[in-house]
């Protein structure tokens, strides 16, 4: 059961992944370089940095645009992405992912979280493309934006909390964002696990930020 459940999670995680820091109308420019590429790739999660017992490890970016909303489509057609790593780990009914991507210019980062982030439409749009992704063997209860600890420039997390039918069985589910902005580097850090565990989770998540912030070097 907890491994089911934490399949459907994940396939959660997905969608606020690529919803984060949404991309409409006009997909960014890709113009990647090794040296931010290396950049985002020495920043995301390694297996170290959660101890025994993860599975998983690099996985390849889904760079395709995001869903959008009605009143909601934040403009990214003069953004520039030069570096992009995800990588994703699992254990016992929890999912960690983690994505880094590197823009051309810390101007960039700034004109993205004020577009994609910072307006009322950003929090409707998640919670609204969260259930559609769900279907009918979760529904979501609560979505809202929550406190986090100011670790950057730019901060920012959301928690829902999903009930998620298992074998005829109720089970609740807590998945949260947490994006950051620093300098060139946008940073997104998604979670899932039991309800019952979500005190776990908020103490990793902040351990777990501050460790990628400290290796973003973009």
């Amino acid at each position: 059961m907890r491994r089911e459940t934490t399949a459907l999670a994940a396939s959660a995680l997905v969608l606020l992944s690529a919803t984060a820091l949404a991309a409409d109308p006009g997909k960014e420019k890709i113009r990647f370089n090794a040296a931010d590429q290396a950049a985002a790739r020495a920043a995301v999660l390694r297996r170290s940095d959660l101890g025994p017992g993860w599975k998983g490890g690099r996985t390849k970016p889904d760079l395709s645009p995001a869903p959008t909303c009605p009143n909601y489509h934040p403009k990214q057609s003069d953004l520039v992405l030069t570096g992009a790593a995800e990588s994703d780990f699992q254990r016992a009914g929890f999912d960690f992912d983690s994505e880094v991507q590197v823009l051309r210019a810390a101007r960039m980062v700034s004109l993205d979280w004020q577009r994609s982030v910072a307006v009322p439409g950003a929090l409707p749009c998640l919670r609204r493309n969260l259930t559609k992704t769900l279907g009918s063997r979760a529904k979501t209860l609560s979505f809202r934006r929550v406190s986090f600890p100011h670790v950057a420039k730019y901060t920012a997390a959301f928690r829902g909390v999903l009930s998620v039918t298992v074998r005829g069985q109720d089970v609740r589910v807590v998945v949260d964002a947490v994006l950051v902005g620093r300098n060139r580097s946008e940073i997104t850090l998604n979670t899932a696990g039991p309800l019952a565990a979500r005190t776990v989770l908020s103490a990793a998540e902040r351990r777990l930020a501050r460790t990628i912030l400290a290796r973003a070097r973009a």
